[in-house]
């Protein structure tokens, strides 16, 4: 492999602008998710939250399915929906997106921050915990 001396960090940032882009695809911003609920577009809201942070704060419309149960309870999740992944601040469901992108489901995608970031910029009546 041929190192070019000219450009030494062209490679770095390719790559860099490869991974990024490769994360932006994995995530959306709250406010992105905010959007598409306005403008009537169709997709699946799935909080991957345990019952208990679920009852504490809510998004109205979400599926909840706790990330543990996600495995046993995928049937009830379309591979060919867009599936938007919430948690409390977007460890979770980065996780359970890239799960969900090796079982197939392309369209996944987590939400940035998760329900605390949405109660910050979206919609400030959810609970902050």
């Amino acid at each position: 492999m041929a190192i070019d001396l000219e450009e030494p960090n062209t490679k770095c940032t390719r790559s860099t602008e490869r991974y990024e882009d490769l994360l932006m695809n994995y995530e959306i911003h709250p406010e992105e998710v905010k959007r598409l609920r306005d403008a009537g577009e169709q997709f699946t809201f799935l909080d991957c939250r345990e019952p208990w942070e679920y009852q504490t704060a809510h998004i109205d419309g979400t599926k909840h399915i706790p990330m543990q149960d996600i495995p046993a309870r995928i049937q009830e999740l379309d591979p060919d929906d867009h599936i938007v992944v919430i948690c409390h601040h977007g460890v979770r469901s980065m996780n359970v997106t890239a799960w969900l992108r090796q079982q197939g489901y392309e369209n996944a995608q987590s939400v940035t921050g998760g329900i605390d970031r949405w109660s910050r910029v979206v919609d400030s009546t959810i609970p902050i915990y």
